[in-house]
């Protein structure tokens, strides 16, 4: 039987594609808003695309955050993806306005320090050698990424995490987290071709 895969539908995120990505991975998934199947499910994913406070208020308003943390501290999946991944923070300041994220990730989600942005395109990943996320994955893969925004590698996070980094121009920054049943990415694993897929896979099995 395959694993039971819910996306949340909270008004943000680029829902079908992942969805399409999911099931092409071998997962049976749902897209829904209803926090019931989101909370059951055997993996929650959490998309979100454009501004962390519009994605923060969407979470919000659909009353998911406690669902979120929830599982998070019942050891059960969540995988966020994009400005998903970017609300598991600890907050996000974009022009100046700092909006609190949900916590379980150390950090803040700043603008990158480059002079181009956004960062859109595909991009080499240095992954930690233990990673769940990226067995089997090449050491020179590339995913996509589409963002202005993202987490700064910081100490506390290499403390409690496992950190995946990715650099644009001069600014290193977290391409990806795993601490526990919790994993993030900035990339787009439904846009990064075969070794997106290869990600999906991973974390399905981790099920």
């Amino acid at each position: 039987m395959s694993p039971q895969v819910t996306v949340l539908d909270y008004g943000s995120g680029n829902l079908r594609s992942a969805q399409r990505a999911l099931e092409a991975a071998g997962a049976d998934v749902v897209v829904t808003d209803d926090l019931a199947a989101a909370a059951r499910a055997d993996g929650l994913v959490v998309p979100g695309v454009g501004a962390f406070a519009a994605c923060m208020a969407g979470i919000e308003a659909a009353q998911a955050g406690p669902v979120i943390a929830d599982r998070v501290m019942a050891g059960r999946p969540v995988l966020g993806i994009c400005v998903g991944a970017q609300i598991m923070f600890d907050s996000g300041d974009e022009h100046g306005v700092v909006t609190k994220g949900l916590g379980l990730l150390p950090g803040a989600v700043t603008r990158l320090a480059a002079r181009r942005v956004p960062h859109m395109g595909w991009n080499l990943l240095d992954a930690p050698a233990d990673s769940a996320l990226f067995t089997g994955v090449e050491a020179d893969a590339r995913c996509y990424f589409v963002h202005s925004y993202a987490a700064p590698p910081n100490a506390e996070l290499d403390a409690v995490a496992l950190v995946t980094t990715s650099t644009h121009e001069q600014a290193t920054f977290v391409a990806a987290a795993e601490r526990g049943p919790l994993a993030v990415a900035q990339f787009h694993p439904e846009k990064s071709g075969a070794v997106g897929a290869r990600v999906l896979r991973n974390w399905i099995a981790t099920l």
